[in-house]
């Protein structure tokens, strides 16, 4: 399960630096919590992907740092902690590393994530 969950943790990445705002959103249940690293809250799948749409014409792409941790909470839902950063025309900023967390929860469609938080990494 792991393995599947890890591909579509690949697949955000890869739809997101694709600027695919539709196949981003598809990677989300259709009654998804999205919360952005300042405090944006987005609701359902339709939302996630017209947030997204815009934001995928700026010259922002993500940067996977670390291994994600994928803890399994019951039959079909886990907890995944992943750590990436961002880059704006190719230049890397460590002030855009984030904490990303997520739940994937087994649908019909396949694995999905039914919850999200991007939390900007912190400094102490």
């Amino acid at each position: 399960m792991s393995a599947e969950i890890r591909q579509l943790l690949d697949r955000v990445f890869e739809t997101w630096n694709a600027g695919d705002a539709a196949a981003y959103a598809a990677l989300f249940t259709e009654d998804a919590d999205y919360i952005t690293y300042f405090g944006f809250t987005m609701k359902g799948r339709q939302a996630i992907e017209d947030g997204h749409r815009q934001l995928f014409t700026m010259p922002i792409k993500l940067e996977r740092r670390d291994e994600p941790a994928i803890r399994m909470l019951g039959d079909g839902v886990a907890l995944v902690i992943a750590t990436g950063g961002s880059t704006v025309d190719g230049e890397p900023d460590p002030d855009r590393d984030s904490v990303l967390g997520y739940t994937a929860v087994r649908t019909p469609e396949g694995w999905r994530f039914a919850s999200f938080q991007n939390t900007r990494a912190g400094r102490p």
